[in-house]
């Protein structure tokens, strides 16, 4: 694990939780802002916050709602993501970073360069579509109404989410805690489908409201982000690099971890 002990933050009146890789290293430059996608939490960022050591300083951040961090006013629009990174950024004194996004994180990543350019050097962003609407994105919102909020074991609650036609539960596990009679997830379901809910639009504006150079990261197998899309994307952008993984789907950073790192390395080398 290359983090070090969690950390907590009061953000526009939130208690955020968040995960620093190298403190003491640069402050500058070197800084990457890592921020997860639904149903995450930061510490999904460790395998790559190793690999990009000592070099490049990763600081994760647990978006309201996930992880252990609180989850306010109910309130998960898109907006309230953005305002949220930009505050904390700027409480920890940090900006220009380059800032590193997965999935809702991506698109969280983009319109914060778009919206707040003083903050942002570069983008990272893995599977974060400009349009998350049917017909481009036929489900962009995962159902997990009916899934189990605990159980007494973690196979347990595995074997309960994976009977909902989900064929690898690992990812939502991750965010599985042991509490005194069971396991139980992190996040709640019913904010999770009203933050996804709020996710579902068009977001090209934002996608192309901004210069800094970017990374695109793809996954040909992806069943959330379409290939067409994605290099829709990188076509439309100046300044952005797309990279395709064969054989990957929409979590390029687990399927292929040391790929993924390697990518995203050369690229921060080239800024």
């Amino acid at each position: 694990m290359a983090f070090t002990t969690q950390r907590y933050a009061t953000v526009r009146g939130l208690r955020l939780a968040w995960l620093d890789a190298g403190e003491g290293r640069p402050s500058g430059d070197g800084v990457v802002l890592a921020l997860h996608g639904h149903f995450g939490r930061a510490r999904m960022f460790a395998s790559l916050a190793g690999a990009l050591a000592p070099r490049y300083r990763v600081i994760a951040l647990e978006q309201r709602g996930h992880g252990h961090s609180a989850r306010g006013d109910g309130d998960f629009e898109p907006d309230a993501y953005v305002a949220d990174a930009a505050a904390f950024l700027r409480g920890l004194g940090l900006g220009p970073v380059v800032v590193l996004g997965h999935s809702m994180g991506g698109v969280v990543a983009f319109r914060l360069a778009a919206r707040h350019p003083e903050l942002v050097r570069a983008l990272v962003v893995e599977e974060g579509g400009a349009d998350n609407r049917p017909p481009e994105v036929p489900h962009p919102v995962l159902d997990v109404s009916g899934w189990p909020r605990r159980a007494a074991t973690l196979d347990e609650l595995r074997r309960a989410i994976e009977a909902r036609g989900i064929p690898d539960a690992g990812y939502f596990l991750d965010s599985a805690v042991e509490r005194g009679d069971g396991w139980e997830l992190l996040f709640d379901h019913d904010d999770m489908m009203a933050s996804q809910r709020a996710l579902v639009g068009d977001w090209w504006a934002d996608w192309l409201g901004s210069d800094c150079p970017a990374l695109f990261v793809h996954g040909l197998d992806s069943f959330v982000l379409p290939t067409a899309l994605a290099r829709r994307m990188a076509a439309r952008r100046p300044g952005t690099v797309l990279r395709e993984f064969a054989g990957c789907g929409h979590w390029v950073h687990d399927d292929d971890p040391v790929g993924f790192a390697e990518v995203v390395r050369e690229f921060l080398d080239g800024l």
